[in-house]
């Protein structure tokens, strides 16, 4: 088989084996409460719209990770170039999604700096 064929099959195999093991993407909740003229009902239900999120984003890394691991198995093993392309792709992935996650949490927390910071 040629180098060529190889990649081929590796390239397809990337892809669908991505398609039977889709993992869902969570959206970051929305409508979260304004820290500073929300009431407590509001924050502790915004508490719970985050921790929905982040248990759905750790759901959906743990799919990613499970879905690479497979991936990489059903590579050719001497196609380390098709190895090292489908990594780098899954590492902007799962960081992108950390990210996001990271980002979405802190903007929360603000909002619970600025709900704690209301006069009372």
């Amino acid at each position: 088989m040629n180098k060529m064929t190889k990649v081929l099959i590796s390239i397809l195999l990337v892809f669908t084996t991505s398609l039977a093991f889709a993992c869902d993407y969570p959206a970051p909740p929305k409508n979260l409460p304004d820290g500073a003229s929300s009431s407590k009902e509001e924050m502790l239900a915004g508490v719970k719209l985050i921790s929905a999120y982040q248990e759905s984003m750790t759901e959906y890394l743990t799919c990613i990770e499970a879905d690479e691991v497979v991936t990489l198995q059903a590579l050719v093993d001497d196609d380390e170039d098709a190895k090292r392309q489908h990594k780098s792709m899954f590492d902007k992935k799962y960081n992108a999604a950390v990210d996001e996650q990271s980002r979405t949490v802190e903007q929360f927390n603000a909002e619970i700096r600025a709900y704690k910071a209301q006069p009372k």
